[in-house]
């Protein structure tokens, strides 16, 4: 089997195979943030099945906008996986867009990469917690999908999170609510802090650690259980979990920064880190997870307008008998991810390199 799904003990049926979880510091849709994306889909053939879950930006009127910025920055800037992306708009509970739905979150259970970015952490954190969506992708990622999780998603995912708006903003006192804590089944009690080192406040505001400032966060450290380990990541920063290897390999252009009890290690980017570092690693058991009768999955892939018209133009020429011109029109199509079937019917069209999607009718 491949990393898509999970591996099978003949003694005790079903065992998790994890893919990676790739936490952005920020700057998703940045040229440095591309390399995320990019280590993220290295397992899967093209082409890779990527969700963008918009729950952590749900309450913004402009939600969909921001989930769709990634979705095509993913679409445009990492052609060679080919991807098929979809937006779920699984912004608030008890909503006709609520991340209960099982049908709304359904494609979750055949992605091979899925990604949630800016917003709010605390949000996030009351949206997902216990929700069919989060159960959904915490099987799928058991079963070998890649997670993204950038900026106040990757917060919300730690054991405790800063809830940065409600301090920065709001003007509450200093503290830590519980997240999802994505990372315990894993050995690991992680407070996830992104945009470590901004520099937004220029030299009247110290806006480092995600807003809080160094002097603040010092003092929020104190209300930390000792077990939990601070995971700083700088900004246009990647930090890539690789749970075959054991290891977390830092990518971008900045450091990622370790606070474990009274040690602080700083890893630079191009360097790789032992997960022990973080905690004692376990591998947790499978998640069973079933989408219910009649749920969407992803949808079918379109065809490109250009690449229907070589087809036709293929098509003519086959009715000319013009055999060299149509193999030459056949290889610019498959040049272009797509290839052609001549059936009784008229052509028809898949995307290269997936033999599991069906032909589609012109």
């Amino acid at each position: 089997m491949d990393s898509r799904s999970a591996l099978w003990d003949p003694a005790s049926g079903p065992v998790a195979r994890p893919g990676k979880i790739v936490l952005f510091g920020s700057g998703e849709i940045a040229p440095a943030g591309r390399r995320g994306h990019a280590a993220a889909m290295a397992d899967f053939s093209p082409p890779v099945k990527v969700a963008v879950l918009e729950t952590p930006a749900g309450f913004e009127l402009n939600s969909a906008r921001v989930a769709g910025r990634v979705a095509e920055f993913i679409r445009e800037r990492l052609g060679e996986f080919r991807p098929r992306v979809l937006v779920i708009p699984a912004r608030k509970r008890g909503t006709p867009f609520s991340p209960d739905d099982p049908y709304l979150v359904a494609p979750l259970l055949e992605a091979d990469y899925i990604f949630m970015g800016p917003g709010s952490p605390t949000y996030a954190i009351r949206q997902l917690s216990g929700s069919v969506a989060w159960r959904y992708l915490l099987a799928r990622h058991r079963q070998g999908a890649a997670l993204g999780l950038a900026s106040a998603a990757a917060i919300a995912v730690s054991a405790w999170a800063i809830p940065v708006y409600e301090i920065y903003k709001a003007g509450h006192d200093p503290h830590w609510v519980r997240g999802l804590d994505l990372f315990g089944d894993f050995g690991f009690q992680l407070a996830i802090v992104s945009h470590w080192n901004n520099q937004e406040g220029g030299e009247e505001v110290d806006t480092s650690r995600c807003f809080m400032g160094r002097e603040r966060f010092e003092a929020m450290r104190r209300f930390l259980p000792p077990e939990v380990v601070i995971l700083g990541i700088d900004e246009h920063t990647i930090a890539v979990f690789d749970f075959q290897k054991g290891t977390v390999e830092v990518l971008g252009l900045g450091r990622v920064t370790i606070v474990r009890a009274d040690e602080t290690r700083e890893v630079e980017a191009g360097a790789t880190f032992p997960m022990s570092w973080l905690g004692e690693i376990r591998i947790p058991p499978p998640i069973e997870a079933q989408p219910p009768p009649g749920a969407p999955g992803f949808p079918q892939p379109i065809l490109p307008p250009e690449v229907a018209a070589l087809i036709r133009e293929r098509e003519a020429a086959r009715q000319r008998r013009d055999w060299a011109a149509a193999d030459a029109l056949r290889e610019r199509i498959r040049m272009l991810g797509y290839e052609v079937q001549d059936t009784r019917e008229g052509p028809r069209w898949r995307p290269l390199g997936d033999p599991t999607a069906p032909w589609q009718p012109l």
